[in-house]
């Protein structure tokens, strides 16, 4: 429909539309409960955004409810100070991530808080938690981690016993030392506090531990330094412990028989990846089945299933399936029980373990994993507690991975998230409302699509499109975790198409400019705008969409190595379809786009430095981007590149010889290729082992030696063994193909006045080195076009009129990669004044070289026919086919080059 017809059709008002809705929806007329509902399912800036477009809207938002809990990434005095007004008197619960937002916190003025949970606080001291606790003596909740507390003493434990005398629990990370006089402040001052953890500290005064009353749960989760024999004797008096979290200790068989033979309140034992514990089992697979009634969680039983088969203890009134414990557990009928505190105390230990433990990968625990450790985390994504369901979606996205370096991942453990359901749970959770669990649920998302089966299921699942709409959001992590999904999806080819269709393109185009400085978002945008290019249609949306622009500027501009790679990588691929599109050319126009690729050639980095030659190498298909490389100083880098790269990896070694191919098409480029001292390292390249290298360094090597200058340098640098073993021994009939070009080009006659050049006695030197090489040359060259030569079917072709014969040999003697070769008018020409050169051999090589360019198989087979007609080259050929002293070979390859032109100027049949 074009924009007239547009315009007239909402002229015509409800006549032009069937069924118009009579009512247009006010959403102000809603009633507030409705309205505060909606609020509360969004996210703070959506809320704000809200609440700025009218008067009831604004005064519904600063409802107390609205204002009872706050999650903050980032919080500094300024902004604490402007949200004071609004929540101080009403904010109960307060999650913070950072030192910096922790420090900012007693700016919100909220007297009445009564739970504090800070993350990422590894460099909070002492000074700063006690102001935090002197500012929130009403704190009944206090949650620090997981990072480790280095800088926490005893001293902030006594001030928070002095300062919060209502704490019910307290959870610590990561303490140099817990001392016995502040044990006894905390069972001093702290009379209601039930639930105490220290997780991974360094130092625990065990006996104090007992002067606690009051506890009903303790973890000492990642403590390595406890004496066991103490700590169970003097935990085993506790009068109120219910439950104990070991985990990740090395508490012996002996300590946790006589918790359980001496505790008679104590009814779970948490004991996750304790290795004594292990081997015992290992050993005697009862040892602890006799517990009294009381629970021994590890690694080696079921957890689930172990709750629901032992759930007695803790439902004593309720069958419960392994399948849904927990929600049992945490229903009614387990609140009614007692069991509903200690199912969730149960959610928050395990969650803490599991995400410890992907850390250290342990021996042993692959077969955890597989067996429930997947199952188990897809539980506790369900939790009703928000810092549960984060930590579980982040163990989610690390467990499964096994080189973070290369990002790969288990497949097994991936695919048991999968057939355990995960997918679906997680972009649900990643369209939730929470931007803390929608960047862990889309980090886990991107991790897991590593494995192919995983993408398939997450795009099948409409992955794609929620992956999209949070590339767009406003929230740097939440954006950079799902183009890092976007990322790892795009690497599969069905899914590129549907990324573009859903708007991915344009997303992450715009996160480049969004995010000058975020150098995570900046990489995976990149990087998935790099695996985007790579498919045609694609890249011509990355182009539309702005992206040579965002790309080039992220290459001009950016530092960061893992940005300028992708980057870079992306230029290549979007120059890779110059048959197809202009963007090749488009890649050369963008102002600054050559200067930045050479100079990244430069790079430190061996990964940029491959991905820069491989962009020029792509844009130098293009002549005008050819020449501009050239005045950009390419020349001379990419000769330097080769020249640095003969221990590099054979990536780096194929482009930059590959990019020193593709500037050598023209004279220009080639004679200061040679000059530069180009010849010497294509000739190292060329002794690879490595068919790609060794193919370019040829391909490479064969363009420069179309001029004399440069067949010399090749003669004097050594290259005529290098590539007479090429022509004879590569398993690349490309690379040999090349190889024995190139040698035709140096042994025709034309380099002979300038090999020669010297006095008497250097040139009978010359001569008799000279004429080696040549006789060494030219029996090899006869030697690669005898491997194409079936006496029998040649036989049977030179003596048939018919064509099937002759379409049977061509067939048979096709090389398809030659197929892509583009040749210009002069080295067709060369090609056409060797059919009449004296050597028989030279002859025939340049008849099945043409035989290879005019292939109607071949991609340039029509260009090269047309260049063959201007040449006047059929009397040529027919001369070669008949010539009573040429080989058959010869013969053959000429007549085959006539059927060619033939088809080429018959056309299409019909």
């Amino acid at each position: 429909m074009t924009r007239r017809l547009r315009r007239r059709a909402a002229r015509d008002g409800p006549a032009a539309h069937p069924h118009p809705h009579p009512h247009p929806l006010d959403w102000t007329a809603l009633p507030d409960d409705a309205t505060l509902h909606l609020f509360a399912r969004l996210g703070y800036r959506d809320r704000a955004a809200l609440a700025a477009t009218c008067r009831a809207w604004r005064a519904l938002a600063a409802s107390p409810c609205l204002w009872a809990a706050l999650h903050l990434r980032r919080l500094d005095p300024a902004a604490a100070a402007t949200l004071a007004p609004r929540c101080a008197p009403h904010l109960r619960s307060l999650r913070l991530a950072s030192r910096v937002a922790a420090e900012a916190a007693p700016f919100l003025r909220a007297a009445g808080l009564r739970s504090l949970r800070l993350s990422g606080c590894r460099d909070l001291t002492d000074a700063a938690l006690a102001v935090l606790a002197a500012r929130h003596g009403g704190l009944a909740e206090l949650h620090i981690g997981p990072d480790p507390l280095d800088r926490i003493s005893s001293d902030a434990l006594r001030s928070v016993a002095l300062c919060c005398p209502r704490l019910r629990c307290l959870r610590l990370s990561g303490l140099r030392e817990v001392a016995a006089d502040a044990l006894a402040d905390l069972a001093r001052h702290c009379p209601l506090l039930h639930d105490l953890a220290f997780i991974d500290c360094l130092v625990l005064d065990e006996p104090a531990l007992a002067g606690l009353t009051s506890l009903r749960f303790l973890s000492v989760a990642g403590c390595q330094n406890i004496k066991w024999a103490t700590a169970s004797a003097s935990w085993a008096q506790l009068p109120s412990l219910t439950a104990l979290d070991v985990s990740r200790t090395d508490v012996s068989p002996g300590a946790v028989s006589r918790l359980i033979s001496h505790s008679t309140t104590l009814r779970l034992i948490c004991a996750l990846n304790c290795a004594s514990l292990e081997e015992e089992e290992a050993h005697s697979p009862a040892a602890f089945a006799n517990s009294r009634g009381k629970l021994v969680l590890t690694i080696n039983r079921t957890i689930s299933k172990y709750i629901a088969a032992d759930a007695a203890p803790l439902c004593p009134d309720t069958a419960v399936k392994d399948t849904v414990v927990f929600d049992e557990c945490r229903s009614s009928s387990g609140k009614r029980n007692g069991v509903s505190q200690l199912i969730t105390w149960l959610e928050w230990i395990l969650s803490q373990s599991l995400l410890r433990i992907p850390e250290s990968n342990p021996h042993g625990m692959n077969q955890f994993w597989l067996d429930q450790g997947a199952a188990l985390l897809l539980t506790l994504l369900k939790s009703s507690q928000e810092d549960v369901q984060e930590r579980a979606a982040t163990t989610l996205a690390t467990f499964a991975v096994i080189d973070d370096e290369n990002t790969n991942v288990d497949p097994a453990r991936s695919e048991a998230v999968m057939l355990e359901g995960g997918i679906p749970m997680l972009l649900d959770l990643a369209r939730c409302s929470r931007e803390s669990l929608q960047s862990e649920a889309a980090k886990a998302i991107a991790n897991l699509s590593v494995n192919p089966k995983v993408a398939k299921a997450v795009a099948d699942q409409g992955g794609i499109a929620i992956l999209t709409n949070m590339a767009k959001s406003v929230n740097r992590l939440v954006a950079e975790e799902a183009a890092g999904g976007l990322w790892n999806l795009s690497v599969g080819e069905e899914h590129k198409v549907a990324i573009a269709a859903a708007g991915g393109v344009k997303a992450l185009v715009d996160l480049i400019f969004r995010w000058p400085a975020g150098t995570g978002v900046l990489e995976r945008a990149a990087g998935a705008l790099a695996n985007l290019a790579a498919d045609d249609k694609c890249s011509l949306e990355v182009a539309t969409a702005g992206g040579i622009h965002a790309l080039v500027t992220l290459a001009r501009s950016c530092k960061v190595e893992g940005v300028l790679e992708q980057a870079a990588r992306a230029l290549a691929n979007l120059a890779a379809h110059g048959d197809n599109n202009n963007n090749n050319a488009a890649v050369g126009q963008e102002p600054g786009a050559l200067e930045a690729l050479v100079q990244l050639t430069h790079s430190p980095s061996e990964g940029v430095r491959q991905e820069a030659a491989g962009a020029l190498w792509n844009l130098s298909f293009d002549d005008r981007n050819r020449e501009s490389i050239a005045s950009a100083g390419g020349v001379q880098a990419l000769v330097s590149l080769c020249q640095e790269c003969l221990n590099a990896s054979d990536g780096l070694q194929e482009r930059a010889a590959g990019a020193l191919w593709g500037l050598s098409v023209s004279e220009a480029n080639s004679i200061a290729i040679g000059r530069e001292g180009g010849v010497p390292p294509l000739i190292a390249l060329a002794q690879s082992e490595v068919e790609d290298v060794h193919e370019t360094a040829a391909g490479a090597l064969w363009n420069l030696a179309f001029y004399s200058c440069n067949s010399l340098r090749i003669v004097e640098e050594g290259g005529v063994p290098v590539l007479v073993h090429l022509c004879s021994s590569s398993h690349s009939k490309m690379a040999r193909f090349m190889a024995a070009l190139t040698l035709a080009y140096m042994f025709d006659g034309r380099m002979d006045e300038v090999a020669l050049v010297g006095t008497s006695s250097q040139g009978s030197s010359k001569i008799v080195k000279f004429e080696g090489a040549r006789r060494l040359a030219f029996k090899h060259i006869e030697a690669f076009v005898l491997t194409f030569s079936d006496p029998q079917m040649f036989s049977t072709a030179a003596s048939s009129s018919g064509a099937a014969a002759l379409s049977q040999v061509a067939d048979a003697l096709f090389i398809q990669e030659a197929g892509h070769l583009r040749c210009s008018r002069a080295e067709i020409a060369r090609f056409v004044d060797t059919l009449r050169n004296p050597s028989s051999v030279l002859r025939a090589c340049a008849a099945f070289a043409l035989l290879q360019f005019t292939m109607p198989a071949g991609r340039h087979a029509v260009h090269h026919a047309a260049l063959l007609q201007k040449a006047g080259a059929s009397r040529v050929l027919r001369w070669a086919a008949a010539a009573a002293t040429a080989p058959i070979e010869a013969k053959i390859f000429a007549r085959i080059v006539l059927r060619n032109l033939e088809l080429h100027q018959a056309g299409p049949s019909s």
